[in-house]
């Protein structure tokens, strides 16, 4: 890193210290937790874009499959709804999968004209009818069991860490077959049909009670190894004994070492991404990208794959993207559909993606933590500042008004940031070399 991000670094430092002292070291944490993954969704979000010139706004679609991998990975296993249609509804899929591997090979064999499209029509029309006539009695079944507590199929009930790969794998085979039908489209079709996408995946997951428990949600997630609960530290004589000894609140210092612990842990796999990005992104392949993203005519003339290409990239980065919901939710523990909004994890990604500078990996997650930290720290200090500014004003509905509407201020705080950014380095803060 030069000079210049030295400073900047140290300068995000500084506010994560400041919250810290002046407001509270639980809540600088929590914000930091949030700004680590957040730089690795930027991180996969600057390999489509930085490397490959690929604008996705399926972004939020990546996350929550993340997250429900953790779901099937982690969550608890319900042998009876199983029973009732699991494998009914495994079947019901792998013959929806068939269908359209059977519309395809039509459509690439048969010769074109009226007689391959009516063939594939009917393909499909009745693989759908099949398809549901399995599906449908199946998931009807599962989700009569218990439907207060359960309705759903369950998971493995393992360890919240296998998800992390998992999430990435699930978020990957969506991002094949997204390409597969997007990616030859011009980049304001390919950002409306990632888009629309990622709202069909959100709607399914908010929808599927056998699934996920849809809106109900899913709860009582386990935490990744190592991470202990705070109620088990507090239990602990030892730990007791720590905090006697050194005056600590057992409540206080479990928590923030919960935290330090999930910071620890978001902080490896950031290191590990780092160091595997920037070798790739100054290998042979990594300049290949780059050539492809500056000219794909001349990067075809010299005989590149260029949709291949883009294909791998786009499946890259939805993993790195999938990878960090299922952290995220693994750290939550709990799958919370409603909370998957493309303002919060499409376009805050993207912003902190141009605020840190596209097409570095250090801009990238320079723009997480800084943009996390803007995005977060208005809901604990907006109240406080906007107190202090209405102090002089009398008691009123218009004061308490102002008082509530301060956390708010959040998309205001961002917008003056982006523009600033945008006015005096439009490449970003870190810009690439």
């Amino acid at each position: 890193m030069n000079t210049r991000a030295v400073y900047l670094f140290g300068g995000v430092a500084v506010l994560y210290l400041l919250t810290g002292l002046l407001l509270s070291w639980n809540v600088s944490l929590n914000i930091l937790i949030l700004g680590l993954l957040s730089a690795i969704m930027a991180l996969g979000v600057n390999m489509q874009w930085g490397y490959a010139g690929l604008f996705s706004t399926g972004i939020v679609g990546s996350i929550a499959l993340g997250g429900l991998a953790v779901v099937f990975v982690s969550g608890a296993p319900v042998p009876e709804a199983f029973a009732a249609g699991g494998w009914q509804v495994i079947f019901g899929l792998v013959v929806a999968v068939a269908v359209i591997a059977a519309a395809v090979a039509v459509w690439k064999y048969m010769p074109p004209g009226r007689p391959r499209a009516i063939v594939v029509a009917l393909v499909l029309i009745g693989g759908f009818f099949l398809y549901r006539a399995i599906f449908d009695p199946a998931v009807e079944r599962i989700e009569a069991f218990d439907p207060a507590t359960h309705g759903n199929i369950g998971g493995f009930g393992l360890n919240s860490i296998w998800a992390w790969p998992v999430g990435g794998l699930f978020a990957a085979i969506a991002a094949w077959a997204i390409g597969k039908i997007a990616l030859g489209l011009r980049e304001d079709y390919l950002a409306i049909a990632t888009l629309g996408i990622a709202e069909i995946v959100i709607t399914a997951i908010k929808s599927e009670d056998w699934m996920s428990r849809g809106v109900k949600n899913f709860i009582n997630l386990p935490r990744p190894w190592p991470v202990p609960y705070e109620v088990d530290m507090q239990a602990d004589p030892g730990f007791l004994a720590f905090c006697a000894q050194w005056g600590l609140s057992p409540i206080t210092a479990s928590t923030l070492s919960v935290k330090s612990i999930y910071i620890v842990m978001f902080t490896l796999v950031l290191a590990a991404l780092i160091w595997l990005l920037q070798r790739a992104l100054n290998s042979p392949w990594g300049r290949m990208m780059r050539a492809i993203r500056d000219n794909e005519v001349s990067a075809a003339a010299m005989g590149k794959d260029v949709k291949r290409q883009h294909l791998i990239i786009f499946m890259l980065g939805s993993a790195v993207v999938g990878m960090a919901g299922a952290m995220y939710v693994s750290m939550l523990g709990q799958l919370v559909p409603g909370e998957y909004t493309p303002l919060r994890f499409t376009f805050l990604i993207w912003i902190m993606v141009i605020v840190g500078g596209s097409g570095n990996n250090w801009g990238s997650v320079l723009g997480g933590l800084l943009v996390g930290w803007l995005w977060l720290i208005v809901d604990n200090a907006g109240p406080l500042i906007m107190g202090a500014v209405t102090a002089g004003m009398q008691s009123g509905p218009l004061k308490d008004h102002l008082i509530d509407i301060a956390p708010q201020f959040r998309l205001l705080t961002l917008g003056v940031a982006l523009l600033l950014v945008l006015r005096f380095s439009p490449r970003g803060l870190l810009p690439e070399k």
